[in-house]
């Protein structure tokens, strides 16, 4: 039974991957956004803002941009499988005799390895910005970790939404609050440089213990509680989501 689930996946999500390699303007776009706004705030902004490091600016910002990258991506994600839907594809698969997880598994596998791609873009433009780190390679293994992570958990997000909307619009909408919440975070300024209420938000919410814990890896510095943070958030969310996207994807199914 689970090598039948792994061969159904293996075989959807390279359906899937064969979509984007036929249309890479999907990760350019995902790609674009963060890299302007990496060239906003460092080039622009980054001289004004005070964040009490003597890192460089984009050495402290990077990790939120790479977080920024990944609410980008998972739009994606709700808006290819909103057309599968639309399109009758489901209902082909479900008259065959293929596992019924393996359709969600393999959109979920796809935006992965497209997340992970825009990432490693990212990445090298903000080497070419001057961005240095002297993270061992079991820290850079575990920022690649935090970052499956994040993205797996925003992509049962997208699960969700790509399940449940009534249009495309409304299939990738969901992703703009999750893009804005880095904002509220850690990501670019500290949280004490806040006005209280604000403050309290950014400081409890996940982004700001992924974020912190990211840039201390990057730094070579003890991550300390916020690992566990990150972690418990990631995970948590993670869990729910796809809970409920199952559900979800039983009633449509039924």
């Amino acid at each position: 039974m689970t090598s039948h689930v792994l061969s159904d996946t293996r075989v959807l999500t390279a359906r899937s991957l064969t979509h984007i390699v036929r249309s890479p303007d999907t990760i350019i776009t995902t790609a674009v956004t963060p890299i302007a706004l990496m060239l906003l705030f460092v080039y622009v902004f980054g001289g004004a803002i005070e964040t009490g490091s003597t890192e460089s600016y984009i050495d402290y910002m990077l990790p939120g941009i790479l977080l920024i990258t990944i609410a980008s991506g998972v739009a994606y994600t709700a808006y290819r499988l909103f057309l599968d839907l639309q399109g009758g594809i489901f209902q082909r698969f479900q008259s065959m005799p293929i596992a019924r997880s393996s359709v969600l598994w393999g959109h979920v596998l796809t935006s992965l390895v497209a997340n992970l791609v825009s990432i490693a873009i990212v990445v090298g433009v903000a080497f070419i910005m001057g961005f240095r780190t002297g993270a061992s390679v079991g820290a850079w293994l575990a920022v690649i970790g935090i970052l499956v992570l994040f993205t797996l958990a925003l992509t049962w997000i997208a699960v969700i939404a790509g399940l449940s909307a009534k249009t495309v619009d409304g299939a990738s909408a969901f992703s703009y609050p999750l893009i804005f919440l880095p904002f509220i975070s850690s990501a670019f300024v500290p949280t004490d440089s806040m006005p209280g209420p604000v403050a309290w938000f950014a400081e409890n919410q996940p982004v700001t213990a992924i974020v912190d814990t990211t840039r201390a890896l990057f730094a070579g510095q003890p991550v300390g509680s916020d690992i566990w943070v990150a972690l418990a958030w990631l995970v948590g969310i993670m869990a729910v989501a796809f809970a409920f996207a199952m559900r979800i994807y039983r009633r449509k199914a039924a």
